[in-house]
C-alpha cells in the first residue's frame, strides 16, 4: 500500500508547480508577498483548494487573492503539463489564516502574566481540599 493517497500526492504535486510559478513567472505586484502554504483536493480530483497566506493587512490579502483569481487561467496553463492528470483540476483560492491565529496566541502568552511557580501553588491547594477519603 503506497504511504499516501493520490490525492495528497496531487496536491503535493500542485503546491510545489505553483510555489515554483510563482517565484519565477509570476509578475503580478499583488501577489509579491502570498505564499502557498498547502493544497487541498476533493476526492475526485476535480477541485484543488490552494490554500495562500498573505503578509500583510486585509487590503493587501483581497488584492492578492484578487490576482490569483485573475491568474488562475495562467496558472493551470503552465501546471498542466508538469501533473500529467487528464483533466486539469479548478483552482480555488483562499487565504489561510493559521499564521495569523498563530501570531496572535503567541502575543496573547507572552501578555500573560508571568509565575513559574503559579500553577504548583494553584494545584496543591486544590489536591488538598479535594481529597475526602470517608476513612478519615
Amino acid at each position: 500500500m503506497k504511504p499516501y493517497t493520490r490525492a495528497e500526492r496531487v496536491s503535493i504535486q500542485i503546491q510545489q508547480a505553483i510555489t515554483e510559478l510563482l517565484s519565477k513567472k509570476m509578475q503580478d505586484p499583488r501577489m509579491e508577498m502570498a505564499t502557498i502554504s498547502g493544497v487541498k483536493m476533493s476526492p475526485d480530483l476535480s477541485l484543488a483548494y490552494v490554500y495562500v497566506t498573505v503578509f500583510g493587512d486585509k487590503k493587501r490579502i483581497r488584492e492578492a487573492l484578487k490576482g490569483f483569481q485573475k491568474s488562475k487561467g495562467f496558472i493551470k496553463k503552465r501546471i498542466a503539463p508538469k501533473l500529467g492528470l487528464r483533466l486539469m483540476p479548478d483552482l480555488r483560492f483562499i487565504h489561510d489564516d493559521s499564521f495569523d491565529n498563530a501570531a496572535r496566541l503567541d502575543a496573547l502568552i507572552d501578555a500573560a502574566p508571568k509565575g513559574e511557580n503559579r500553577g504548583e501553588e494553584d494545584m496543591s491547594g486544590a489536591l488538598e481540599g479535594s481529597c475526602d477519603h470517608p476513612d478519615e
